[in-house]
């Protein structure tokens, strides 16, 4: 495993005590910002959670590699030339999943390491599923479900056990008992995993533009500002505000200088449930993963 430095929700707490929607940070934001726009404080679904509530969105322990510590993963092969611009949805339509919502559960980790792979099995198979993120918190003990977890070790995960189904064991957004051989929902049982040595792990831009290219989206980690919370559309670069915990997303492409990714808090946040970000922000394009689609 890659030594990872926690930027995890409990680490940050203390630097988050005010709501991180709040009249002052948008202000602020309009200020400084250049690239992007905030949401209006009554526009900005967010607000309605509790300040407790909104921190625990992040729920992904992210950070740059341990140049020390050997890697579980090879480098993805680079491409000698990418595109300028690339975006998932475009090269592969259909493949590309709806925007989910994980609620009130630090199960970022699950969603993006599911969605990612269920876009490649689209991509790559043919075929059409949307894998549980349910499955991921109930199942994988090395991490800690609604409380959070490390991205290299749900991909692991997703090597060695695979994951159902959202239609055979549904969000519940908590911790369940997992599946062995039946599903909650009825149905067939089926565990899609990734193929066997495939996992990859991203650590530079052209590495990461030529693994999507190739094969599809990727999940990320990144360290979540309190005005990430106000983004509404643009070029998201950190603005003003404290660090508030780890949160991970789908990567689905780029342009000229960002890239375009897929969040887990509904269609309400930012572009449709879509944000883009600038290159090198935050931490986003530090430690990147994805496999191949196996059975």
């Amino acid at each position: 495993m890659f030594k990872l430095a926690v930027v995890g929700t409990v680490a940050l707490m203390a630097s988050a005590k005010h709501h991180p929607v709040n009249h002052d940070i948008v202000n602020e934001i309009k200020a400084k910002a250049t690239t992007w726009v905030p949401h209006e404080v009554h526009e900005n679904p967010l607000s309605k959670l509790s300040a407790e509530e909104a921190i625990g969105l992040c729920g992904a322990i992210v950070g740059p590699i341990d140049s020390n510590e050997a890697s579980p993963f090879p480098a993805p092969e680079e491409m000698t030339a990418v595109p300028a611009t690339f975006d998932s949805r475009t090269a592969w339509p259909g493949c590309v999943h709806a925007i989910r919502d994980q609620g009130q559960c630090g199960s970022c980790w699950a969603f993006a390491a599911t969605e990612a792979l269920s876009d490649r099995f689209c991509i790559s198979k043919g075929v059409q599923v949307v894998l549980s993120p349910e499955d991921m918190i109930s199942c994988d003990h090395g991490n800690m479900g609604c409380q959070g977890g490390y991205l290299d070790r749900a991909w692991v995960h997703l090597t060695n056990v695979g994951a159902v189904a959202d239609s055979c064991y549904t969000y519940r957004a908590t911790e369940g008992s997992c599946p062995t051989n039946s599903c909650p929902n009825g149905g067939t049982f089926h565990r899609y995993k990734c193929a066997a040595g495939t996992t990859v792990a991203a650590r530079s831009i052209s590495q990461i533009q030529s693994e999507i290219a190739a094969h599809g989206p990727m999940e990320t980690g990144f360290t979540v500002y309190q005005d990430f919370y106000n983004y509404r559309s643009g070029v998201y670069r950190h603005t003003s505000g404290g660090a508030v915990g780890g949160h991970a997303v789908k990567i689905i492409g780029w342009g000229a200088d960002h890239w375009i990714a897929a969040n887990s808090w509904g269609t309400g946040f930012g572009e449709n449930g879509f944000f883009r970000i600038a290159f090198g922000q935050c931490g986003f394009d530090s430690a990147v993963y994805a496999c191949q689609a196996g059975n």
